[in-house]
């Protein structure tokens, strides 16, 4: 096999990729919101068929793919990995539709009902084209909408429906969607383009576009209310079977669920207990609590306005950028540029945008910063600089980008595995610990709270919806979901609301939450095999060279990339 994945490899694509590329217009034409999403022009005022057709034509798709992928022979490492890791998402995309379980999908984050109205968040919003695009899609909603109840009831009747608290929670989203300052009245209120008013005629559709949206919600909370919600079940576990299914799908491997338990278990213990002693460090016989209260309380580790805090941030990062550089990490000199900026959203959080193809417009990590919000603690948040930016997912977007002569489409925009990407940054949060760029220990505070967390969300996840034993430590008994809330509230340090949306998120949403800390735990056992094979050869820069520039691909398929049966 030829090795292509140097940075100065060039490469002709192959048929293998000629599939990829092909199965991934496919996707676009079947969800143009994915095109949209992904910052393609075209058919923006039309969405993916939402009923049982469009998740069959899904299917299809992804079966046709996956037979000629079998018939095409690797011409090199790169074909192999690409092979590997079709087979496998694929694969397990059509074990999920013959199972029933894409069809229907309700929960508080990530289904339809909030899909088809965020969408319209990654719009452009410049010209009175833009606004037009807009208004167009908003029309297209009730027909959106209605697949989608198509949908729910095709899974009802297969006995396959949400639990209430996950339709309870979205009749109370949908609502805020149609209260008279809700999103669309809002959106309505809010239309400019960069040079001021909309035209008349582009007013007009929008005004229409939002009230046949808000008339296609509306109808679906009076489905979700009067027809599912006697359908639904109290019980919010969703047995072992389903959740073995949506693990794999959100890590890229299939683990032993309770060996993994096991292991969630041991690792918040060991997570408290290095906390404990970090608080004794910040001050002589300090609790955990009373050491954040000593952090929060110092001037040094305090800032005033969102201009000092993007500042901070840009310094952070440059700093780690120009550290790790040819020492750690192999960084492109067109990678080195990470803007920090702060959001125009006031939600909360930091995230991540990737640079443009050309890099004309750079990877870019955002504070979206709460009303009201002027100051803000350091101690906290350096580790989460190192998630977003370098070496987190910085870097890991910015060999996906830099590689697009080595890797086909699908690989580079189509596959996302969370697995893969959130546990490389949680493993780039404990590396930049290890290389000591976390001595301090406020930071080292700030990042096993982080830590802690993720941790926490495994023992709640596979605990709840797998109904097993609760751990001494943490109550008696079988996992409930009330336990599993009191359980959160001791271990995440977050508002009640939040509190309330992560809990019916992880209920939700079965198997995402883990693979944050789950990822973690193999990437940091595949660099460990990578370094046993190799011995005194084995090069830290080389292998996350090498790991990173395969792309976002299930944990599986890179323990076979990196390391190949002999």
């Amino acid at each position: 096999m030829t090795d292509t994945t140097g940075d100065d490899a060039t490469r002709t694509p192959t048929p293998l990729d000629e599939l990829a590329n092909s199965y991934t217009r496919t996707l676009f034409d079947l969800d143009p919101a994915f095109a949209t999403m992904m910052g393609k022009p075209g058919r923006e005022t039309e969405y993916r068929d939402y009923s049982p057709d469009g998740y069959r034509a899904a299917a299809d798709a992804a079966r046709a793919t996956l037979e000629a992928a079998r018939k095409l022979r690797p011409e090199d490492d790169v074909d192999v990995v690409t092979l590997d890791a079709l087979g496998e998402r694929l694969g397990l995309e059509l074990e999920i539709h013959e199972a029933g379980h894409d069809v229907g999908e309700l929960n508080n984050i990530a289904s339809p009902a909030q899909e088809i109205r965020s969408v319209l968040d990654l719009m452009p919003t410049d010209t009175a084209e833009n606004w037009s695009h807009i208004a167009g899609k908003l029309a297209t909603i009730p027909a959106a909408l209605d697949g989608y109840v198509a949908s729910l009831r095709d899974a009802a009747g297969r006995g396959q429906v949400a639990a209430v608290r996950q339709v309870d929670t979205v009749i109370e989203q949908v609502g805020r969607y149609l209260a008279d300052e809700g999103y669309f009245a809002t959106l309505v209120a809010g239309a400019r383009t960069g040079e001021g008013e909309l035209p008349d005629s582009v007013a007009s559709d929008l005004q229409r576009g939002a009230d046949a949206a808000r008339a296609g919600y509306a109808q679906l909370r009076d489905y979700l209310a009067t027809e599912l919600r006697p359908q639904a079940p109290a019980r919010d576990a969703v047995g072992r079977d389903r959740y073995a299914l949506h693990s794999r799908e959100f890590l890229g491997s299939a683990v032993d669920l309770d060996e993994t338990y096991a292991w969630g278990v041991a690792e918040l213990d060991r997570i408290i207990a290095e906390q404990e002693e970090v608080a004794g460090q910040i001050r002589a016989g300090a609790t955990i609590p009373e050491a954040i209260d000593v952090l929060n309380a110092d001037p040094a580790r305090q800032l005033d306005g969102t201009d000092a805090l993007r500042a901070w941030m840009q310094t952070t990062s440059d700093e780690a950028v120009a550290a790790l550089a040819g020492t750690h990490f192999e960084i492109p000199e067109i990678m080195r540029t990470l803007e920090c900026m702060i959001a125009p959203t006031q939600e909360g959080g930091i995230y991540y945008t990737p640079p443009a193809d050309d890099f004309s417009r750079p990877g870019r990590m955002w504070w979206s910063v709460p009303a009201g919000e002027t100051s803000f603690t350091t101690w906290k948040e350096k580790t989460t600089v190192y998630h977003e930016g370098v070496p987190g997912h910085h870097l890991q977007m910015g060999y996906q980008t830099v590689k697009k002569d080595v890797l086909n489409d699908w690989r580079r925009s189509a596959c996302w595995v969370s697995g893969h990407g959130e546990g490389w940054a949680l493993y780039a949060e404990r590396l930049m610990a290890d290389l000591g760029y976390l001595d301090d220990p406020g930071d080292r505070l700030g990042m096993l709270d982080a830590q802690r967390m993720r941790a926490a969300r495994v023992v709640f996840d596979l605990g709840v919806h797998l109904e097993l034993p609760v751990p001494e430590r943490w109550g008696s008994g079988t996992w409930t979901a009330d336990a599993g809330r009191a359980f959160l509230r001791k271990n995440i340090a977050i508002s009640e609301g939040q509190l309330d949306f992560e809990f019916t998120r992880y209920l939700g949403w079965p198997g995402q939450a883990p693979a944050y800390k789950i990822g973690q735990r193999l990437w940091e056992q595949i660099r460990d095999d990578v370094r046993a094979r190799e011995g005194d050869a084995f090069d830290p820069r080389a292998f996350h060279t090498r790991a990173l520039s395969l792309g976002s691909v299930g944990l599986d398929t890179l323990r076979r990339a990196l390391l190949p049966t002999p």
